[in-house]
């Protein structure tokens, strides 16, 4: 569905646009009396892809496959009148292998249903990074891009005036935030990144040119007032990727260990980064067709209280978080970047102790599979 057909069932049905359903997180479609879509989220918009254009032509049931979990649900609401819950629901969309959602039609006032997903990961989230929960995202990041790149301007004009009259200490904090900026813009003009199709621009990467950068960004930022240690293995090879994205991936990573080093609130929390070659550490490539090697070791420790057993299995997965303000988009885009750079993310978690261990391939090792 291209946003010139999201707009005109807008327009057909402006009472149905509002700020909180156009923004939810989850997708979310309103369906008139006779079963026509008349309004999607971005959301929705990013999950269904181009079969939301085919459903846009008639009833929502006719464009499903027959004996749809969905259209038993919304048939469900509209014969008794109330809102019906099922979770764990199999969803087949076009284009898309079977997935799990838990869904809800739920009956409005004017006759019409509203329909929502909140749609389930795999556990750990690695193999299913890609998952239609993601694709939400990605809709959603869309909609924000162009309203980050305008506050991205002025603070970089701003950081430029202060660096001109700074002294070399103050310089320095200055060009960083310039820096931070170009690269927020970089990655906003590439926010397909997160998309399905999209890979990594792959070069030789020093990996501890990449960490220094993201140990700068986090002792005047996050984790001031933390111990903040590093141990590398200075002989490591580079590799293959795209700074940009690795330096998101790893910022990520610290700022989340930093936030939990701080919890401790007793003044001693500590985050430290290592760096290792791990030989003969392979990991069968996206299609399956052959193993890969993938020795260089990346982790990120830190002593806070460790990660609640009821969000282990499902970390990596998008709107998963503890935090009370939190989107729970970091770690499910890590993932994301991740599994694009041909790696591997895990973790082990106790308290006083996480440890989120990144594998990537070296620079020698093929780009393809």
């Amino acid at each position: 569905m291209t946003t010139s057909l999201r707009t005109q069932l807008i327009d057909r049905n402006p009472g149905l646009r509002t700020a909180a359903f156009d923004l939810a997180p989850d997708p979310a479609l309103i369906l008139g009396v006779n079963g026509a879509l008349m309004a999607v989220n971005e959301a929705a918009e990013a999950l269904f892809g181009q079969g939301l254009a085919l459903l846009s032509r008639g009833r929502f049931s006719d464009a499903l496959p027959p004996g749809s979990t969905l259209t038993a649900l919304v048939d469900l609401a509209v014969s008794t009148g109330i809102q019906v819950r099922e979770r764990g629901l199999e969803i087949i969309l076009f284009g898309h292998p079977p997935f799990e959602a838990d869904a809800a039609a739920t009956p409005l006032t004017d006759g019409c249903i509203l329909l929502t997903m909140q749609v389930r990961g795999g556990a750990l989230g690695v193999e299913r990074a890609d998952g239609p929960g993601l694709r939400s995202v990605v809709g959603l990041g869309r909609m924000l891009a162009h309203e980050i790149k305008n506050p991205l301007a002025g603070i970089r004009g701003a950081a430029q005036l202060l660096k001109s009259g700074a002294s070399a200490q103050d310089a320095s904090l200055a060009q960083l935030i310039v820096d931070e900026t170009d690269r927020i813009h970089r990655l906003v003009d590439r926010m397909e990144a997160f998309s399905e199709d999209a890979r990594p621009d792959r070069n030789p990467v020093n990996i501890h040119k990449v960490l220094d950068r993201v140990r700068a960004l986090a002792a005047n930022g996050v984790a001031d007032g933390l111990a903040l240690a590093e141990h590398y293995d200075p002989s490591l090879p580079p590799t293959l990727g795209d700074e940009d994205m690795l330096i998101q991936v790893f910022l990520n990573l610290v700022k989340n260990a930093a936030e939990a080093a701080h919890s401790r609130g007793d003044g001693r929390g500590e985050v430290t980064i290592t760096t290792a070659y791990r030989h003969g550490v392979r990991m069968r490539s996206a299609n399956g067709e052959r193993m890969r090697s993938a020795p260089l070791e990346v982790k990120v420790i830190d002593n806070g209280p460790g990660v609640a057993p009821k969000l282990r299995d499902h970390l990596f997965e998008p709107f998963v978080t503890s935090k009370s303000f939190g989107a729970g988009l970091g770690l499910a885009l890590v993932a994301k970047l991740v599994v694009a750079h041909g790696g591997l993310i895990d973790f082990e978690s106790e308290p006083g102790r996480t440890v989120f261990r990144v594998l990537l391939p070296i620079a020698t090792e093929s780009t393809n599979g």
